[in-house]
């Protein structure tokens, strides 16, 4: 049975930015945030970024710090989003009931792992999420009640691919219904596909694994976002992906003290 998704349902909240900006296709632009700070969090969401992803895989995220930055972000009109570091249920659980606009899973190789994903972030009858907590709620803007009724088709669930296996299933992962979106990881990506990083970016391998995934995307109506690194990337990548996520707040920090440094030691 297919259900209304986050990119087919006709539900709409306000304060849901990210999601609307993709719906209107808009060409949203997130970052994401590495810090265990809810003041980062909430001078991060004041810079114009439409969605943060609360970067729980690489960065330096507790489960307290994954809460309170999700609420950070919420209240300031930004959409909260949670990298997993692994694709375990509890962890999706954690990140919904914080309060998460979406999740952003890292490494699904296969259809197998996308429809355990799905399974673990819908409510019953779609999957097997379980109720309990009053934040999510609060961070949507809506009572219990309407979270309840409206989350399954309003939370974006997105997954990354970023290995050769994932590119060579990538058609499978994006016919699950439920996955709303792909991202890629293009680190990850190209030391799976050439065996170092950074890539270049006109290898033929490089080049063609990310052409099958924006065309599965596609092919399935499903929205596709990757990685940029500066504004100028940014740009260019919005010309093929429906959103980008521009950087990282601990690369934005130290760029700024390099470059300030060079001006003030010349």
């Amino acid at each position: 049975m297919a259900y209304p998704s986050a990119m087919t349902s006709l539900l709409h909240n306000p304060h849901l930015r990210l999601l609307n900006a993709l719906r209107s296709n808009a060409k949203p632009i997130m970052t994401f945030l590495g810090l265990p700070s809810f003041r980062t969090a909430q001078i991060v969401a004041q810079t114009g970024v439409d969605g943060i992803i609360i970067d729980c895989e690489h960065g330096h995220i507790s489960d307290d710090s994954m809460h309170s930055s999700t609420a950070a972000i919420a209240s300031l009109g930004i959409s909260p989003l949670v990298r997993l570091r692994m694709t375990h249920s509890d962890l999706v659980k954690r990140a919904l009931d914080a309060g998460a606009h979406g999740i952003v899973v890292p490494q699904i190789n296969t259809a197998e792992e996308a429809k355990a994903v799905v399974q673990c972030s819908k409510f019953p009858p779609q999957g097997s999420r379980g109720q309990g907590s009053a934040f999510p709620a609060i961070t949507h803007g809506i009572d219990i009640p309407t979270y309840l009724k409206t989350a399954n088709q309003t939370l974006i669930t997105c997954l990354q691919i970023e290995s050769k296996e994932g590119v060579q299933k990538v058609d499978e992962i994006c016919a699950v219904d439920g996955v709303d979106m792909l991202f890629i990881g293009p680190n990850d990506l190209a030391l799976s596909v050439l065996g170092y990083v950074p890539a270049k970016g006109d290898e033929p391998e490089f080049v063609d694994a990310i052409d099958r995934i924006v065309a599965a995307a596609r092919k399935h109506g499903k929205w596709v976002g990757r990685l940029s690194n500066d504004g100028e990337a940014s740009k260019e990548h919005l010309k093929v992906f429906d959103t980008v996520a521009m950087s990282y707040d601990i690369r934005g920090l130290q760029n700024w003290y390099v470059s300030e440094l060079k001006v003030a030691r010349s």
